[in-house]
């Protein structure tokens, strides 16, 4: 069997600063090597008016917390926010809550925007960027509500719903990338990546 050639092996050590296993599937999914380490900060509820601002700051200060405890690697912090109508959502805090809020959801449109973070440790360089999908459900049925959230996979996810899971059939279509709706925006993630691989090039 041929071996693929793995794409970002000249790059520093990358460090999660998340618990979230569907992020860390993505960069399982790009042959990205990385160790995990959860920044351990609280996520507030939305605090700011814009929310890019807010995903943005709570990106940067998961990324920091991690960055702090090593001398070296790519620290990457990451933050998801649902926004309906205006209204900032985070993750239900419970199924009454999911129920409200996949109900909102049905029949409408919705952004997901996620805030990300990259710092270079040894460089104490930091780069903030966000990306915004644009995600349209269809109208769904209150007995497909109630099954669904009483499967539990809405309770860890912002927006209440995940959509590489059984809430997949809910979208009708998507504007932007897909893969921020799961969690993180792997083409300007990459684009990112590859920024720093010529920066160390040229080093």
């Amino acid at each position: 069997m041929i071996e693929s050639p793995q794409l970002y092996k000249n790059l520093p050590n990358i460090i999660l600063a998340s618990k979230s296993p569907r992020r860390a599937d993505l960069l399982r999914q790009i042959d990205l090597p990385f160790q995990v380490h959860p920044s351990g900060v609280e996520e507030p509820k939305i605090i700011h008016v814009d929310p890019v601002a807010a995903v943005q700051e709570l990106a940067l200060t998961k990324a920091r917390a991690v960055a702090a405890k090593f001398d070296v690697g790519l620290v990457l912090g990451a933050d998801t926010v649902v926004v309906i109508d205006g209204e900032p959502i985070g993750k239900p805090e419970n199924n009454a809550h999911a129920i409200e809020i996949l109900t909102r959801l049905s029949g409408n449109r919705h952004e997901v925007i996620t805030g990300v973070a990259l710092i270079d440790i040894e460089r104490k360089n930091e780069v903030v960027w966000t990306e915004k999908t644009t995600v349209y459900f269809r109208g769904l049925h209150q007995s497909e509500i109630l099954a669904y959230v009483r499967s539990g996979e809405p309770l860890d996810k912002a927006g209440a719903y995940g959509i590489q899971g059984r809430a997949g059939a809910f979208v009708d279509r998507i504007e932007g990338c897909y893969f921020n709706v799961v969690g993180l925006p792997l083409a300007s993630l990459t684009a990112q990546l590859w920024k720093q691989l010529e920066i160390d090039s040229k080093e």
